[in-house]
């Protein structure tokens, strides 16, 4: 069997996973899929009445139902949520089915860029940067485990990390 050629993009909330995502897949004219509007699409409600109706672990068996089904697709560009890689029954989905790429940024940087966002259920309270450390320590070990590659997201452009990519998968097919 070949491995599909998907590309997987995994990280923390705010690492630009759903942006770089969408203009990778026009730039490779291949369809994006992003997990978690996935997940609203097919419930018809946002994800944080999800974790309101049914906690955190209600919401994780749904996103691994997606990821399941996503991951079999091929010559896709997938967005995880960021703390997909947190499940094993994740991890094993995505694992052999794609090119995983950790698109990593400091908890300072994505404080940054979450500061306004209020669709995200687990950085509601009072202390978000604090709250933001805790996830990353907590997920960076498994987001480093599975990455076939880990591009910094913090000191590029958007361009650049698109530009990096498509370097890395031309390399790849030609060896």
């Amino acid at each position: 069997m070949t491995r599909p050629n998907n590309i997987i993009l995994i990280g923390p909330m705010g690492a630009g996973k759903t942006t770089i995502g969408r203009q990778l897949a026009k730039k490779l004219s291949v369809s994006f899929f992003d997990s978690d509007h996935e997940i609203e699409k097919r419930t018809g409600v946002k994800i944080s009445l999800i974790f309101e109706i049914e906690g955190e672990e209600g919401f994780r068996r749904r996103e691994t139902q997606v990821l399941r089904e996503l991951s079999q697709m091929n010559n896709i560009v997938l967005s995880t949520g960021g703390g997909a890689m947190t499940q094993p029954e994740n991890r094993e989905a995505i694992k052999n089915n794609g090119y995983i790429i950790y698109l990593k940024s400091s908890p300072e940087m994505l404080f940054k860029r979450t500061a306004d966002d209020k669709r995200r259920p687990l950085l509601q309270g009072s202390n978000r940067l604090e709250q933001i450390r805790k996830i990353l320590t907590e997920r960076e070990p498994a987001y480093i485990e599975m990455a076939d590659e880990i591009i910094d997201s913090e000191k590029k452009s958007i361009k650049q990390i698109i530009q990096n990519i498509l370097e890395r998968i031309n390399k790849d097919e030609n060896h």
